[in-house]
């Protein structure tokens, strides 16, 4: 019996894949959501056809009968439950239906596991979401895990595009080569990182065996499904909340001088001036601020795999791809109320405040509110002084009396020359002092 009718008006995205793949014999499965409704498993029920695709629709909503059907220990909206939900819902597929739907059906599991708004909006809005699919007849089942930051502002909004990444998932894992940008774009499809941010993807399995899944997170940052990434000291992509939130962080960013001055000063000088303010509280964290544009350079040494592997050998790192600042500081500041202090060179300071900022209608002064909010402080430290830029607008230039140029030989032209002296005597820049 049908669940549902097509749905009226022109074809959109949602509808014709999930069409598509109803209409598709060979593909045969589960939905298992919880935490935000039913919203892609809702796509295949009312397009119609859904008795060739559906097995079962499951939403294990209350934790008791979460905990007992996919077991205990873990947090509700995490991979591990991700995993433990996939997992019992491929099994169930395979050994209650394989002798009645034959060899040649491709079974899948989709499952997502979601924390919507709440009522009050003060929640951390995001989800786990995967499938578990058998890419050819016979196959070995691969995986595909996404972590997805919600950014509408209301339920239903965030509950809109769940169900439309959903559905692209699905058809993309059936219909797309493993490659990671078409795969990506299928998966984006009818989306916006306004509405929702993709910075994890897993991969495993035999679909997925030549495929590097940081160079996956990388493509959706380049693509413009991601703000940033975060990979932990593994190398491996991980949610940006389980190693930032309410974290001290000392972040060094990749600055035009970084190379002149031996990382353990720089990070020494750093944590001993942080030690030495009232407000450093708890052990700070040391995270490294890698530009994608940096990150990817043909010109630098190894594959953009193995200059990733270096950083995260060293500590925690964000991968942007902005240059400005303020954009970082925004970001963390979503998943931590700690101090920030962010490392930087007095040359890159220089082009930050030669910087033109068209986007932005406030100009400089808009970049410099976003990035110097509360118990944020930039850490500058000096540079040779042949190495300090000489710029086409001398809007910004410096009279070393040595062999470094520091912050405060920094020279500007007016009114820009007493936004700096305010700046410095207001405490948001601390020259920082190295041996």
């Amino acid at each position: 019996m049908e669940s549902g009718s097509p749905i009226e008006g022109p074809d959109s995205g949602p509808q014709r894949k999930a069409l598509e793949i109803n209409l598709d014999p060979s593909q045969y499965g589960t939905f298992a959501e919880i935490g935000a409704g039913q919203e892609v498993a809702d796509w295949f029920l009312r397009v119609g056809a859904a008795s060739g695709t559906v097995a079962q629709t499951i939403c294990a909503y209350d934790k008791a009968f979460s905990d007992e059907r996919y077991g205990r220990g873990t947090r509700y909206v995490s991979r591990e439950r991700l995993l433990a939900m996939l997992e019992r819902e491929y099994q169930t597929l395979e050994q209650q239906l394989r002798g009645a739907r034959g060899p040649d059906v491709r079974f899948f599991a989709f499952a997502d596991t979601v924390a919507a708004r709440n009522f009050k909006g003060d929640n951390e809005q995001h989800g786990w979401i995967g499938l578990r699919f058998q890419a050819t007849v016979g196959a070995a089942p691969s995986d595909i895990l996404l972590h997805v930051a919600l950014r509408d502002r209301t339920v239903e909004m965030q509950r809109s595009a769940l169900g439309v990444l959903g559905v692209n998932l699905v058809h993309a894992a059936f219909h797309q080569k493993a490659e990671a940008r078409s795969f990506l774009a299928g998966v984006f499809e009818g989306l916006s990182v306004e509405r929702l941010e993709i910075d994890v993807v897993e991969l495993s399995g035999p679909f997925f065996e030549s495929q590097d899944a940081r160079l996956w997170c990388l493509e959706a940052l380049r693509s413009g499904m991601a703000l940033a990434l975060l990979f932990d000291r593994t190398g491996r992509p991980e949610q940006p909340s389980t190693v930032l939130r309410k974290r001290t962080l000392i972040v060094e960013g990749q600055a035009s001088a970084g190379q002149l001055v031996e990382a353990r000063t720089l990070v020494a000088a750093a944590f001993a001036q942080l030690h030495r303010e009232e407000s450093a509280g708890q052990e700070p964290m040391l995270l490294l601020e890698a530009r994608l544009e940096q990150l990817a350079s043909s010109t630098g040494s190894g594959s953009l795999a193995e200059r990733l592997g270096l950083l995260t050998a060293r500590a925690p790192v964000i991968v942007t791809d902005h240059r400005e600042l303020h954009p970082l500081v925004e970001y963390l500041r979503r998943h931590t109320s700690g101090c920030i202090r962010i490392v930087t060179d007095v040359a890159t300071f220089a082009r930050l405040l030669s910087g033109t900022y068209a986007t932005l209608p406030g100009t400089l002064l808009e970049s410099l509110g976003k990035l110097l909010v509360e118990n944020v402080r930039l850490y500058i430290y000096p540079v040779p002084r042949e190495s300090f830029p000489r710029m086409r607008e001398a809007r910004v230039g410096a009279s070393p009396s040595g062999t470094r140029v520091t912050l405060d030989d920094l020279r500007c032209e007016p009114p820009l020359d007493h936004l700096l002296r305010y700046l410095r005597g207001a405490g948001w820049l601390v020259p920082l002092e190295l041996p």
